[in-house]
């Protein structure tokens, strides 16, 4: 992957000259930052749909089963499990374990045992890739979801997302190659889908909930097409000659960029984000018309559309910062887990069995995951608190071998015993699976060559994954 340092060298021009080449319908190609590129090595997927469940979901109460905490509920666990251990609500040494809320069962013939507040995402357990060794060191949401999604817990970095689209483009020049989907606005903010210091162009796209994803897909009464297309080449002109003396800002590059992709999206995306056309037997798939699994089963249905049509990375977040979310845990962790998992349950498990109906399966990365498990021990007398010492994530589709999972937790899921994971880890391997190298896959800022992982690397986690 050419560094920023190396292409200013050879061009002699910034990113600013390359988006004001793109200004000018179907000029595509090596002046388009979006172009498609080739990846580093055989890419197993086109696509990323990643499902973020915004709060933190309690590891032990869904994926992570662990008999000898129900065994222990209601008294303290032995102080050498606990050492070391803290939360900014509750004292390790004195707080009560408490046992899980649902019962695990084996699903598949794989036997995986999943809880059941997942009763339609686990008949997918001989499909998915599960792993229960997930670990980080942030305790606060904001964080945490920086360190997943940028490997850094500070904002400022470049998101996965980001990082994915810069060095493979998009196949599809009139959607957005990076989309994002929340339930509202979110604990980490933009940060969490931005673009850090590489071009704000390549910066995630939001798209809203509800029956109208995308606003003003049509002209104003009055404005035709002719019109609007002198209007934009003006506005391209003035901000080209002001861009000119500023070849350097990322923000007005990709102001200019987004412009152009605003006029090209009123021919593709109206269409794109209608499901009006998909037939009843797909809406109720996804759980459309069923009251809490509607607004994202939406969603899932319109991510479908996106990867059909080529969007390179979607993000999906469930659950707000306004309580709305897992995070609920603190005070009620069986009423927030019983209606989130409404909320997601039936997508998610709809979205996984359209994929795989219509092809999309082999080419389509889908990740489940939330930015830190859930404390064994009781927070009052029905919570649990943040816990990053351990959590749970799977993955599906795209080559990935499933029926397996990777890693393990101590007794009562407070630590990772084998292969633990970290957010590196993870991204290294999603990025591989994409066909792009984390080491190669860099950028030149502040006198290094930046890059998602920074100075990590990765382990067994790719072999696993991919039985490679």
């Amino acid at each position: 992957m050419s560094t920023r340092r190396a292409f200013l060298a050879s061009a002699g021009r910034g990113f600013g000259a390359a988006a004001a080449a793109a200004m000018v319908p179907g000029a595509f190609g090596a002046g388009n930052p979006l172009a498609p590129k080739k990846p580093h090595e055989h890419a197993r997927a086109k696509a990323i749909i990643y499902l973020h469940m915004h709060g933190g979901v309690s590891h032990v109460d869904t994926w992570d089963p662990k008999p000898e905490l129900a065994r222990l509920s209601g008294r303290t666990l032995p102080a050498s499990f606990v050492k070391g251990l803290k939360t900014s609500r509750i004292d390790f040494t004195k707080a009560l374990a408490r046992g899980g809320a649902w019962k695990f069962q084996k699903r598949g013939q794989s036997g995986i045992e999943v809880s059941d507040l997942f009763p339609r995402m686990s008949e997918h357990a001989d499909e998915f890739a599960l792993v229960r060794s997930c670990h980080g060191d942030a305790f606060d949401h904001s964080p945490a979801m920086y360190l997943l999604a940028t490997g850094s817990q500070f904002p400022g970095r470049p998101s996965l997302g980001a990082w994915t689209v810069y060095g493979l483009g998009s196949e599809n020049q009139n959607l957005p190659s990076f989309v994002v989907m929340t339930d509202g606005a979110m604990k980490c903010g933009p940060q969490g889908y931005g673009a850090g210091f590489i071009p704000a162009v390549y910066q995630g796209t939001m798209f809203r909930g509800g029956k109208s994803p995308v606003l003003d897909l049509s002209n104003p009464e009055g404005v035709s097409n002719q019109r609007q297309r002198t209007t934009l080449d003006l506005i391209g002109d003035l901000d080209r000659r002001h861009l000119a003396n500023r070849p350097f800002d990322t923000d007005l590059e990709a102001r200019l960029a987004s412009y152009e992709l605003a006029y090209r999206m009123q021919s593709e995306a109206p269409e794109a984000v209608d499901i009006s056309k998909e037939s009843e037997a797909t809406r109720k798939l996804y759980g459309i018309g069923d009251g809490l699994s509607d607004d994202f089963g939406r969603k899932c249905l319109l991510a479908r559309r996106l990867v059909e049509r080529g969007v390179r990375f979607i993000q999906l977040y469930s659950g707000t910062h306004l309580g709305d979310d897992w995070d609920g845990a603190h005070n009620d962790l069986t009423g927030s887990h019983d209606k989130m998992a409404a909320k997601t349950d039936k997508p998610i498990s709809g979205l996984l069995r359209d994929l795989r109906a219509r092809g999309l399966a082999d080419s389509t990365l889908v990740v489940w995951g939330s930015e830190f498990g859930r404390t064994p021990l009781a927070e009052g007398r029905n919570g649990r608190d943040h816990h990053p010492y351990a959590f749970s994530m799977w993955f599906w589709g795209a080559g990935v071998k499933g029926g397996r999972v990777l890693g393990s937790t101590d007794e009562f899921g407070l630590r990772p015993v084998e292969h633990p994971m970290t957010a590196h880890d993870v991204n290294a391997t999603i990025l591989r699976v994409m066909g792009l190298d984390h080491l190669k896959l860099t950028y030149f800022y502040q006198g290094r060559d930046m890059r998602l992982t920074d100075v990590h690397g990765e382990n067994e986690f790719t072999k696993f994954l991919l039985g490679a």
